[in-house]
């Protein structure tokens, strides 16, 4: 299985092939992802357990668990972890690529580059 650790948190690939990958995302208490944007992609999120905070093109949207979210190919977005417990998101990536490198950072707390590609 694909997965990587990350200063918020961790991914895994649960499954993937021709036009859509599916992650299992999980996010530390007090943790966010960057915000960010994808080219090639749209997103699907569930919230398995925990509640996220999601950033959708500058709008707050709180989505408890059982609750689902979409964010359309190229809007604005990150996911955030504002309690106490762990955050467990199941992401449904869609598109014609859904590499890791088709993300462009707008803003990051980790110090990684914010208007560049991810590598």
């Amino acid at each position: 299985m694909k997965s990587d650790q990350r200063p918020w948190g961790a991914w895994y690939v649960l499954d993937e092939g021709p036009g859509y990958k599916v992650k299992r995302i999980e996010v530390s208490p007090g943790q966010r992802l960057s915000y960010q944007v994808h080219q090639h992609r749209a997103e699907h999120w569930t919230v398995v357990r925990g509640t996220a905070t999601c950033t959708l093109d500058g709008e707050t949207v709180v989505v408890a668990t059982g609750g689902s979210l979409e964010v359309p190919l190229g809007m604005p977005h990150r996911i955030a972890n504002r309690h106490r417990d762990d955050l467990v998101i199941i992401e449904v990536q869609r598109g014609d690529y859904t590499g890791e490198d088709d993300i462009v950072r707008l803003e990051d707390d980790y110090g990684r580059d914010a208007g560049s590609v991810a590598r």
